[in-house]
């Protein structure tokens, strides 16, 4: 069965725009719109960047950078849990194999 479409109105720096996606993703899209109109207001509260599109491209640049950090984060601590399962498992081996022998 197939996802109906909603039309969602999104509102970046006081430009209103209509958007369209399956109705299960509304709440996503609104959550990303938010997320999106707080870091292009951060960025034009500086002052340091002029222009709606500059604007756009630095807040695209400052999320892309935030979600490649995060992934990075995740990876690390994937690998860091995966090592210490390794560890455990040579761990309670050992033990299986000194308990075998402590059987025999």
């Amino acid at each position: 069965m197939t996802d109906p479409y909603a039309q969602v109105n999104i509102k970046i720096l006081e430009k209103e725009y209509q958007i369209s996606c399956p109705a299960s993703e509304r709440a996503a899209l609104l959550d990303s719109a938010e997320m999106l109109n707080r870091k292009m207001r951060e960025i034009r509260d500086t002052g340091k960047v002029i222009g709606l599109d500059r604007i756009a491209v630095m807040a695209a640049l400052n999320m892309a950078d935030e979600l490649l950090r995060s992934r990075n984060r995740g990876e690390h601590l994937e690998g860091d849990a995966r090592l210490r399962l390794q560890a455990m498992r040579e761990r309670v081996e050992g033990a299986l194999q000194a308990g075998r022998r402590l059987d025999l």
